[in-house]
């Protein structure tokens, strides 16, 4: 048996065993299994290094995608300039290969949406990071990081900007005053309960926003619905998570993914 899990903390909320399986299953991989298991962030080198040979990938979630970096054997570049990883995929030498999914997700769930060169992204955290190299990847020319960190929103900045996109920091306060056409939050649930009030309080329209929300626990989010309301298109950080787990499928099995089969189960899964 090959075997795979989902760490982190909590854990107990990840609906990563049921987009692997779903895929493993499509796949015809029945010495194939992924199970999902509660790990701290002190605790995470101790675990990974007494997993025998039959594990073959991980998927990370918070806390742990910042100290992952330090449990790897080598990082892609993503994960580099990231400082994050969501994937460990063991080597042949009996190492780990950390990698960064999020920043393929983010771009798969905006898709076609992005059509400007202008966008907005909420939050200044380690997945804010993975958003501002999908937002270069995808072409936009200029970025405003809305957060109340400003020492952190300026690392976000300087991420874009070695990337050949202008960026600057504005207040959290400030961001519907010119969110362009694309809007990528990555703000944990309080947060987006505030900053929905604040947009409920603007009065401003987002009538041809495109906003993703990267949470997608008890959906629609506060912003979500208060984005919705003022006119924009909002998608799901549901399809940013399916997006990710299809490259990490692909990491782990070094088979295609079967995107299909994968969103099929998840969207009958929570109802969406």
């Amino acid at each position: 048996m090959l075997r795979a899990a989902v760490l982190g903390s909590p854990v107990s909320h990840s609906l990563s065993p049921l987009l692997h399986t779903t895929a493993y299953a499509a796949l015809g991989l029945t010495d194939w299994s992924y199970t999902r298991r509660e790990v701290a962030a002190a605790d995470l080198a101790g675990v990974v290094a007494g997993l025998d040979a039959s594990w073959r990938g991980l998927s990370l979630t918070m806390p742990l995608k910042e100290v992952a970096l330090e449990v790897a054997s080598t990082v892609s570049d993503t994960a580099r300039e990231t400082g994050a990883a969501n994937t460990l995929v063991r080597r042949d030498d009996g190492g780990w290969d950390g990698h960064n999914t999020d920043v393929a997700g983010i771009s798969g769930a905006l898709g076609a949406a992005v059509h400007d060169g202008h966008a907005t992204l909420l939050g200044s955290g380690a997945t804010s990071r993975s958003a501002a190299l999908a937002l270069a990847d995808l072409g936009l020319e200029e970025v405003a990081v809305a957060a109340r960190n400003a020492a952190a929103a300026a690392e976000v900045v300087g991420l874009l900007v070695a990337h050949g996109v202008t960026a600057r920091h504005v207040a959290l306060e400030d961001w519907t005053e010119a969110p362009g056409t694309v809007v990528v939050s990555t703000l944990p649930p309080g947060a987006s309960r505030a900053v929905g009030a604040l947009l409920d309080d603007s009065g401003s329209t987002l009538a041809g926003v495109t906003l993703l929300d990267v949470v997608y626990a008890d959906w629609p989010t506060p912003l979500a619905r208060a984005a919705r309301a003022r006119g924009a298109d909002v998608v799901s950080g549901l399809e940013m998570l399916i997006a990710q787990a299809a490259v990490q499928v692909e990491l782990f099995t070094g088979l295609p993914a079967p995107l299909d089969a994968m969103a099929a189960a998840v969207h009958r899964e929570v109802g969406v």
